[in-house]
């Protein structure tokens, strides 16, 4: 298992990284993408995960149910 963080700097990066990441990936994004448009709706559509940045709380917990489910499925 591993976490590839990528700063991208505009929507059109995201083609170029859906090419490099794994299938097996847990996209994990802020919660403002949610709101952009049609790129929130295919990030809704892809089943990404959204943290809310602004509640450190939440944001934690998300995170950690992720990585519970990921261990229990054994998603790697």
């Amino acid at each position: 298992p591993f976490v590839i963080v990528c700063n991208h700097q505009a929507s059109l990066d995201l083609m170029g990284m859906v090419e490099v990441i794994p299938e097996r990936c847990v996209p994990i994004a802020k919660r403002e993408l949610l709101y952009l448009g049609t790129v929130g709706w295919a990030c809704w559509l892809t089943g990404t995960i959204f943290i809310d940045r602004h509640r450190r709380d939440t944001a934690i917990a998300v995170i950690s149910r992720t990585a519970r489910a990921m261990r229990r499925e054994n998603v790697s």
